[in-house]
């Protein structure tokens, strides 16, 4: 019986599922917004969610808890400076799920996670390419 068992396993096993989760968030704290399927958006959304509100603490003991989760301080540095500053007024509901539609390859349900109050940062683009002279 799963009595009280919230979270899903998406198919891996716990460390697996654990560096998942922590690389998911990592790209979801640096970039704002990432596309994945939709069952490890739904994973995630607790898990940044709970990261978020730990930086809204803001103090060394939740620096050390994130640290722990995450491992890149580039990405606690930019979670701690920038984006508990965006969420310090908002009681929670930090990110948003938005369906895509399927995946052409397989069929998986896509969807975008985003964090609501983060301006977007966009990708770098690929360089314009010049005619040919031929």
């Amino acid at each position: 019986m799963r009595h009280g068992v919230k979270k899903s396993k998406l198919q891996r096993k716990a460390s697996h599922r654990k560096a998942l989760l922590a690389n998911q968030a990592c790209s979801l704290v640096t970039y704002g917004r990432i596309t994945t399927t939709l069952a490890k958006a739904k994973a995630l959304r607790p898990y940044v969610e709970k990261l978020i509100t730990l930086a809204k603490r803001g103090d060394i003991h939740a620096r050390r808890l994130v640290t722990g989760t995450i491992h890149q301080d580039k990405c606690v540095k930019r979670l701690f400076d920038e984006i508990a500053g965006l969420c310090a007024d908002r009681q929670g509901g930090y990110c948003r799920i938005v369906k895509l539609g399927q995946r052409l390859t397989d069929s998986a349900p896509m969807a975008i996670i985003e964090i609501i109050d983060m301006p977007q940062i966009k990708a770098p683009e690929a360089p314009a390419t010049t005619e040919a002279t031929a």
